[in-house]
This record gives structure tokens, sequence and C-alpha cells, in this order.
């Protein structure tokens, strides 16, 4: 599990030192944000639920609560409706492009070995 959050938190920290030249405090703060989001969205895991005035103020606002994020992790189409098929078709043409790249990146460098 540990393994896990660590790979999670790659991205992000790739992004903090690309962007840190621009604004080490916006970067900071960034990340501190984060953090609270990945307690927030991870609580039900201890068992927690939210107070009916806080998941009534979630529903005004369009924040999702632990629990429906946890259904996300039970369930992706009940967790945040089909989201998950609306970006397939995306994700599937990025994965196609990636392999094509390196599909031609690779037959550039092998032609270029060989003259």
């Amino acid at each position: 599990m540990l393994l896990d959050g660590i790979l999670g938190a790659v991205p992000y920290l790739a992004v903090a030192v690309c962007l840190w030249h621009f604004s080490n405090i916006g970067v900071i703060a960034g990340l501190i944000l984060g953090q609270f989001h990945v307690w927030w969205r991870h609580t039900m895991v201890l068992g927690w639920e939210t107070p009916t005035v806080v998941r009534w103020l979630c529903l005004l606002l369009f924040i999702t609560t632990p629990e429906q994020h946890w259904l996300h992790h039970q369930k992706t189409n009940l967790g945040f409706g089909d989201i998950f098929t609306f970006f397939e078709l995306p994700a599937r043409t990025w994965m196609r492009w990636l392999r094509f790249l390196r599909f031609h990146l690779r037959s550039c460098a092998e032609t270029r070995v060989s003259t």
C-alpha cells in the first residue's frame, strides 16, 4: 500500500518540480491542499461518516463527500456516474497516438543505426 501511495504521488511531485520556478509558494500550497484532499477523500476507510450538515453543504457546493468517493473505489459507475466511459474514447485515442509515436521513434532510431 505504501508503494501504491508513493507511485500515486510521483506525477504530482514531477509537476511540482516543473512549476517550482514559477511559484514556489504556489507549489507548496498546492501540495498541502492535495494532501488535505487525500485525507478528506479517504476517511471512509477509517469508518468516518460525513455529518448531515456537512453532507448537505457539500451537495449544495458540488463537493464530493468521502462516501461518494469510496463508492467510486467500489463501483465506478455509481460513484461518479459514467465518467470513466466518457473518458474512455479520448484515453484510447491518446494511447494509440503514443504507441504510434513510440513505433515511429523506434523505426527512426533503427534507420539511423543501420545507415
